[in-house]
C-alpha cells in the first residue's frame, strides 16, 4: 500500500468511508480502518442501511427478536436498529472528534427518505434522530430539494449538526450555503454556541458523468470528446463558489461568533463508467477544506495505487468553466439533467427504505412466530 491516504489526508481532506453494517462494527473493521487508512468520518444512507440489515446477516437477530417480542411498528424496528448502529459507530469514532475539536469523528444517519418534499416532517425527523442518536459527533442528514432548505435552515438554528446530502447543481449549491448561514444566524441569535454547530455539503459527483455522457453519446460527434469531464468540472466550480461564499462579509460576522465552514463534501465518488479510473474522483478533487466519502473499495484502490500531486481543484477553475460551457453548446440541458439526478437520487432511496420496510416487516413477523 502507497502512502496516498496519509498524503490526502495532509492537503486538508478528510477521508471518510460511505458504509457501514453491524459486522463492520462487531468484527472491529471500522475501528481498524480508523486506524490504519485514515478514516476519520462515516456515511450511511437508506441504500447503505438496506444492504446492510436486508443482507442476510445475523448481527441483527438478536434485537429484531426483542423488538417482535415488544411489538413495535416496523417503523419504529427500523429507527432502534439504525440509531443503533450509528451511535456505536459514533463511540468508535469519538477520539478522532475529540482529537479534532469536533471537526471529524462524525458519523451521518438521514431522515426517512419519503419526507423529502415535506419540510415540517423532516425537521421533526430531524430533532428526533438527534435525540435518539444523542451523540455529539452525529450529523442528521437532509436532501437539498427545495422543501428541504427550510428544513436544513431550521434544524442548524436549533443547534444540530446537519449533512445537507443530494447536492448537485451549482445553483442549489449556494442555495445550500445560504441555509448554513441563515441557521448560523438563527443560532447565534439565540446564543447558542456557534463552534459546536457542524455542517458538510454532500456534493454528489459520478451521478454527473452517468447522466451527462449518456447524453452527450446520443448527440455524437465531436461532443462525445467531452465524455467524463462533466463531474470534475461540475465539483470544481463548486469549490470555487464555497470558496467565494466562505470569504464573504456575511460569513466573517458569523466567523468571529466561532463558526466553522461548512465543508464542501465529495459523494458518489464510486467511479461507474469501467474504462476510467477506479480512484478519478478521489486524486482529481483534492483541496484543503473537502470531504471524500468513499465506498470501501475506492478507499483501497486509492490506497494501493492513487496519485495524490496536491491541489487538484483551484488550479482548475478556468478549465472546468470551459467544459461545461462546451457540453451546454453541444446541446445538454444542465438544468434537466440535476433535475433528473436529484428526482433519481430521492427516487432511489425511497425504494431502498421501502424495502428495508419490507425486510424487516417479515423479520419481525418470523421471530413473533417463534414466540
Amino acid at each position: 500500500m502507497t502512502d496516498a491516504l496519509k498524503r490526502l489526508s495532509d492537503e486538508g481532506v478528510a477521508i471518510w468511508l460511505d458504509d457501514l453494517s453491524r459486522d463492520r462494527l462487531n468484527s472491529g473493521n471500522l475501528a481498524e480502518l480508523v486506524q490504519s487508512k485514515h478514516v476519520v468520518g462515516v456515511t450511511t444512507n437508506p441504500t447503505i442501511f438496506q444492504k446492510a440489515i436486508g443482507g442476510g446477516s445475523a448481527a441483527y437477530d438478536v434485537q429484531l427478536r426483542d423488538l417482535a417480542v415488544r411489538k413495535v411498528t416496523t417503523d419504529e424496528a427500523i429507527r432502534m436498529i439504525t440509531t443503533s448502529d450509528v451511535r456505536d459507530a459514533a463511540d468508535v469514532l469519538r477520539p478522532v472528534y475529540d482529537a479534532s475539536n469536533g471537526r471529524d469523528g462524525r458519523v451521518s444517519i438521514e431522515v426517512d427518505p419519503r419526507l423529502a418534499h415535506q419540510t415540517p416532517a423532516t425537521i421533526a425527523e430531524a430533532k428526533q434522530l438527534w435525540w435518539l442518536v444523542d451523540r455529539p459527533n452525529v450529523l442528521i442528514k437532509i436532501p437539498a430539494t427545495k422543501a428541504g432548505l427550510p428544513a436544513i435552515a431550521e434544524v442548524l438554528g436549533k443547534g444540530i449538526s446537519v449533512n445537507v446530502t443530494l447536492i448537485f447543481s451549482l445553483e442549489r449549491y449556494r442555495a445550500v450555503m445560504d441555509a448554513y448561514l441563515t441557521g448560523l444566524e438563527t443560532a447565534k441569535a439565540a446564543g447558542l454556541d456557534l463552534s459546536q454547530i457542524e455542517s458538510v455539503a454532500s456534493f454528489f459527483v459520478s451521478r454527473v458523468d452517468t447522466e451527462i455522457d449518456k447524453r452527450l453519446d446520443k448527440i455524437g460527434g465531436e461532443a462525445k470528446n467531452l465524455r467524463s469531464k462533466a463531474a470534475l468540472a461540475n465539483a470544481r466550480l463548486a469549490y470555487q463558489a464555497y470558496e467565494e461564499v466562505f470569504s464573504s462579509d456575511r460569513w466573517s460576522v458569523l466567523e468571529a461568533a466561532g463558526a466553522k465552514p461548512q465543508r464542501p463534501l465529495w459523494a458518489s465518488t464510486g467511479v461507474k463508467d469501467p474504462n476510467l479510473p477506479d480512484t478519478l474522483y478521489v486524486t482529481e478533487l483534492v483541496a484543503p477544506g473537502t470531504v471524500n466519502t468513499m465506498p470501501e473499495g475506492t478507499l483501497d484502490a486509492t490506497g494501493d495505487h492513487g496519485v495524490i500531486t496536491g491541489d487538484t481543484i483551484t488550479p482548475n477553475y478556468a478549465d472546468a468553466k470551459a467544459v461545461m460551457d462546451a457540453i451546454a453548446a453541444a446541446g445538454v440541458d444542465y438544468d434537466d439533467v440535476v433535475q433528473v439526478l436529484e428526482d433519481e437520487g430521492v427516487e432511489k432511496f425511497e425504494q431502498s427504505w421501502i424495502e428495508l420496510l419490507d425486510t424487516v416487516t417479515a423479520s419481525l413477523a418470523s421471530f413473533a412466530d417463534e414466540n
